[in-house]
């Protein structure tokens, strides 16, 4: 995982790596999932994993507690009794070549070559986000609708600010939250901006503004699972170049933060 996503991408802010679990201990079936929550572990005790894998941090912010006492205690203490290692790989991932926002490109039907939204500033071909052109221009609707078909459901829909008959050539894409983004979306001269997380001021702002692409926000949790399955693969792959054979399963389970909506 740190040769595929090398720990030293990641924000000064982040946590990510061996969260939990005996680096000794030997591994032979992995859960990815996107978020360390409760019912991801009750998966993976189910499926018998002795690792899992999560794009998001359990303890993003530090702490100075384990106790049994908080839903993040209570997730070390299983997992540890139970002998399975949780490890992060979050903005590291993000900026990986390929990374997530890959992944989510290729969810929403971009083909071509890819190049960073953001670039990073020692590797241009790292960095945040990504562009990419579809096949041929379809209005904003129906991409909306291909994007919606593309991605994992959850409760809400994707919401669009733009003419719905607008010309899509060019997509900008970013997995998670892409507010910090939109800047930079704008300057790339892409049709539309996919993302997650987007706030309602910045997002007035920016369609009121003349000459911007289209936004789409979508589901945090559902920009951010298409990278699950290529990290596995990723993973499997390099190990079984190695000799070595592990097992692993994508979580299907819909952790995002909201769970119903109403008429």
């Amino acid at each position: 995982m740190e040769t595929l996503y090398d720990p030293a991408w990641a924000e000064s802010w982040d946590a990510v790596g061996l969260v939990c679990g005996d680096p000794t201990q030997p591994v032979r079936k992995i859960l990815f999932a996107v978020d360390p929550v409760a019912v991801v572990v009750d998966e993976a005790l189910e499926y018998g994993a002795d690792l899992i894998i999560t794009h998001h941090p359990l303890y993003l912010r530090g702490t100075t507690s384990v106790a049994a006492t908080t839903f993040k205690g209570r997730a070390i203490h299983r997992l540890i009794r139970n002998d399975v290692a949780l490890y992060t790989a979050h903005t590291n991932a993000d900026v990986a070549d390929p990374g997530v926002s890959d992944a989510l490109a290729r969810a929403v039907g971009l083909s071509g070559e890819l190049r960073p939204l953001q670039p990073s500033a020692d590797d241009p071909r790292r960095g945040l986000g990504r562009i990419g052109t579809l096949t041929a221009p379809v209005p904003l609707r129906e991409f909306a609708g291909r994007a919606a078909s593309g991605l994992p459901r959850t409760a809400g829909p994707l919401r669009v600010a733009g003419d719905p008959e607008r010309p899509v050539a060019t997509v900008a894409v970013s997995g998670g939250a892409g507010d910090s983004l939109l800047g930079a979306a704008r300057a790339s001269g892409a049709d539309v901006f996919l993302t997650a997380d987007l706030r309602h001021h910045p997002a007035s702002e920016f369609v009121e503004s003349e000459g911007g692409p289209a936004l789409i926000d979508a589901s945090h949790w559902a920009t951010e699972w298409p990278w699950l399955a290529d990290a596995a693969e990723r993973l499997t792959s390099a190990l079984a170049a190695r000799g070595i054979n592990v097992e692993a399963r994508v979580s299907r389970i819909v952790t995002d933060a909201w769970t119903s909506t109403t008429p």
